[in-house]
């Protein structure tokens, strides 16, 4: 943490394998690490050792020391990662936000739209908004928007930070069966939940990040590290 002119430990030493079709929950108290486990998945974040070996459609890659073109291209067709939080471009409608995945696939615009209108309305977001700017939108109405972009397109690998932290019971309710049905799919993901309960049918197992204090010999401070 360059502000801070010190380091601060993540994790190290987390190992586990993920199949097809299967539901991995992270656990673990507030600052554990899970949040940034799955950027380091997503390579928001930089590992300083390890892999993350992918099996991609264009053969097995690793995510930790693959170039950023491999990442972006990823990214676009096979991975998707859900955030509690919506960085919403100005002056784009929330239905353009949403059908950008499907048009970048090939769809028409037509129908793209159709698609995004539809999930749109699974997330119980109403029709006259459709058309407004998601970041006019409370924070519960852009996480639902941010949900219907994200599984709008079906990945095979999906990573999710809390995506049910702003949303109401029929939301939540809506994603559950958006999941069951991506799972049932073969789609894998890896899920950080404010509300595990919801999702408790659909996990296969967890990994519960447990944290031990070291000593940061630079600074002489002592830090988290899992």
């Amino acid at each position: 943490m360059y502000h801070l002119d010190s380091m601060l430990h993540a994790f190290e030493d987390i190992s586990f394998d993920l199949y097809q079709g299967e539901f991995l929950l992270l656990r673990g108290h507030n600052g554990a690490g899970k949040s940034t486990l799955l950027r380091t998945i997503w390579r928001s974040y930089l590992p300083v050792a390890g892999q993350v070996l992918y099996a991609s459609s264009h053969g097995e890659i690793d995510l930790a020391n693959a170039a950023d073109v491999d990442i972006a291209l990823l990214r676009r067709e096979e991975i998707g990662f859900v955030t509690q939080f919506l960085n919403a471009r100005p002056r784009v409608a929330a239905q353009d936000i949403v059908a950008e995945p499907l048009r970048l696939a090939g769809a028409t615009q037509a129908e793209a739209l159709d698609q995004a209108r539809h999930w749109l309305d699974q997330f119980g977001v109403r029709p006259e908004l459709w058309r407004a700017y998601p970041s006019t939108f409370s924070g519960g109405e852009q996480q639902k928007v941010n949900l219907a972009r994200a599984l709008i397109l079906p990945q095979k690998l999906l990573l999710l930070d809390e995506p049910t932290a702003s949303l109401d019971v029929g939301a939540r309710a809506a994603l559950v069966r958006r999941l069951a049905d991506l799972k049932a799919h073969g789609v894998a993901i890896i899920g950080v939940f404010h509300h595990p309960g919801d999702v408790a049918e659909l996990i296969d197992r967890e990994i519960n990040l447990n944290t031990r204090v070291i000593a940061d010999q630079s600074a002489e401070e002592e830090h988290v590290a899992v």
